[in-house]
């Protein structure tokens, strides 16, 4: 997915309160900082979650480079990968197709995804040009509605 799509969909789904608890191998990014186009990986080699008397903080262990030693948590963007997308779909997800442009011939047009979910009794579908992003825009459809 696009990093200026990922990070414009990620900040509508922390808007609408999607909870990051990190985790070795999410990807997150800095922004306002003019970090906006470095994607962080959280690791135990590089970047460790700390837990602090104020919450969460990432530190920045081994960069002695960088005077950004840690920062909270919540100044972070995070940046699921699909896996954790569907994660966060979980039973309601139904399933994933490739589509094709109904105007274009299959060798004219790149693939588009269809991601279907069912939500009680409606089923829903939510299109984009990768999985990753369908995925995403199914979980951020599914924060702005009431809990079940």
């Amino acid at each position: 997915m696009d990093l200026e799509l990922g990070l414009a969909l990620a900040r509508a789904r922390r808007a609408r309160g999607l909870r990051w608890d990190p985790r070795p191998g999410d990807h997150f990014v800095v922004p306002d900082r003019d970090l906006d186009d470095t994607v962080f990986v959280v690791s135990d080699m590089v970047v460790e979650v700390v837990q602090t008397a104020v919450g969460p903080v990432l530190a920045f262990n081994g960069t002695t480079e960088w005077a950004l030693d840690s920062i909270e948590v919540d100044e972070a963007v995070w940046l699921p990968l699909e896996h954790q997308l569907r994660e966060q779909l979980g039973e309601d997800l139904v399933s994933l197709a490739v589509v094709a442009s109904p105007d274009l011939g299959p060798e004219q047009a790149p693939p588009g995804y269809a991601v279907t979910v069912r939500r009680g009794a409606d089923e829903q579908r939510y299109l984009d040009v990768s999985p990753e992003a369908a995925y995403a825009r199914a979980v951020l459809d599914g924060l702005s509605r009431p809990s079940r």
